[in-house]
């Protein structure tokens, strides 16, 4: 109230001079102790809002250093296309195994049911990677089997070549935990040639 009295009877006049002598006296006394006052702080800045780095730290903001996490991110192109792989050779198996010969065709039919459990485990993989479910592709074509020894030949092939790709796979991929699924993929497609392989050796011999 004092104050604003004075202001108005001599504006240029400070009514409590002795103020501003202690304030500044605290002031370089903080200053000379290294504290730094509130208003020097507003004045500099300093109280402004936290900066991107320190957003950054924040939960859910850093890269997850587990399993199936960022460091897979860059193999979902890779895991979507085995999807697809395992998904045509099932169907392939599937066409081979309704026109083997009887004693050939349980385990023809257990080669299908592997497939598509590689296909399965593939993509919780990919789930667990992303966040969202991956379609595979919907193929309505007719398959044409052919003759029965070149086509276990040709199943062989398959078979053996997606193993080598998941073991190329596991040695390229940062992620530890999807490595290792990788390289157990490629073990049970090889399992897969060599009992492909064992048909054709029966079929050899009649």
């Amino acid at each position: 109230m004092e104050r604003d009295v004075w202001r108005r009877v001599a504006p240029t006049l400070n009514p409590w001079p002795g103020a501003d002598v202690v304030g500044k006296a605290l002031r370089d006394g903080a200053k000379a102790e290294g504290v730094v006052l509130a208003s020097d702080a507003d004045a500099q800045g300093m109280l402004a809002a936290p900066d991107a780095k320190a957003e950054s730290m924040a939960v859910g903001a850093q890269p997850n250093p587990c399993c199936m996490g960022t460091e897979a991110e860059t193999d979902t192109a890779v895991v979507a296309g085995f999807v697809e792989d395992e998904q045509a050779e099932k169907r392939q198996l599937q066409a081979l195994a309704r026109q083997a010969p009887l004693w050939a065709r349980q385990t023809l039919w257990g080669l299908v049911s592997q497939a598509a459990a590689r296909a399965r485990r593939l993509l919780a993989v990919y789930y667990l990677i992303t966040g969202e479910a991956y379609s595979p592709a919907v193929c309505a074509e007719k398959i044409y089997v052919g003759k029965w020894l070149p086509a276990l030949r040709e199943r062989y092939h398959s078979a053996a070549c997606t193993a080598m790709n998941y073991a190329r796979a596991a040695d390229g991929t940062p992620d530890p935990c999807l490595g290792d699924l990788f390289r157990d993929l490629s073990a049970d497609a090889f399992e897969g040639a060599e009992a492909v392989s064992r048909v054709l050796e029966r079929a050899l011999v009649g």
